[in-house]
């Protein structure tokens, strides 16, 4: 675990921990090799990491129709268009990760109309893009558009919420000057 602050503020990590952030904080060092730096970030206030975590989880984790690997499909591409350097090095390395496919992560990363997508991908990353750019934008025709390619209405909701979480998040960590752990660089190469 790294003893750099992982944002440019001055707001230190809790210490000791509460008894359950240290176990979730073991758990990933565990699973992941790291406690990944957006945790450390908002570990200064418990309630706020506890709000960050819920959502995350029941975003990216939880049951969907939408595979794990469409939803870091979708934060890697919104964190494209917003120039996330946080957001595209950890969930670039979950795209290597799940799809076993380094340069699909790089593709996404740089710019994912490059990668060799299907219609249900490349409707779901138009999708996350217009909600991206110009949201007010969007109509009726756009959510025909994934209905098309076999998106149901949760799905649509889902795919809403995770472009919706990770637009607020990447302008959260560009304005604290988040920095990504140095480990996710070489992970799934």
């Amino acid at each position: 675990m790294s003893h750099k602050q992982p944002t440019a503020l001055d707001l230190p990590m809790l210490d000791p921990l509460p008894d359950e952030t240290q176990k979730y904080f073991d758990i990933c060092q565990d699973k992941l090799g790291l406690v990944p730096n957006v945790l450390q970030a908002y570990a200064f206030d418990i309630d706020k990491l506890n709000a960050f975590t819920a959502l995350y989880n029941d975003l990216m984790l939880a049951q969907s129709g939408l595979s794990k690997l469409e939803r870091e499909m979708i934060a890697v591409a919104v964190s494209s268009i917003n120039k996330c350097f946080y957001c595209l090095t950890a969930h670039g390395q979950a795209v290597r990760q799940l799809s076993g496919d380094p340069m699909l992560g790089e593709m996404l990363v740089m710019n994912w109309r490059a990668a060799d997508l299907d219609a249900r991908q490349t409707a779901m990353l138009s999708f996350s893009e217009k909600i991206t750019v110009a949201s007010y934008t969007i109509v009726e025709a756009d959510r025909e558009a994934l209905r098309a390619v076999g998106f149901s209405d949760r799905d649509i909701w889902d795919i809403a919420n995770v472009a919706g979480f990770y637009n607020m998040t990447n302008r959260v960590a560009s304005a604290t000057d988040m920095r990504p752990n140095d480990e996710y660089h070489a992970q799934s190469r």
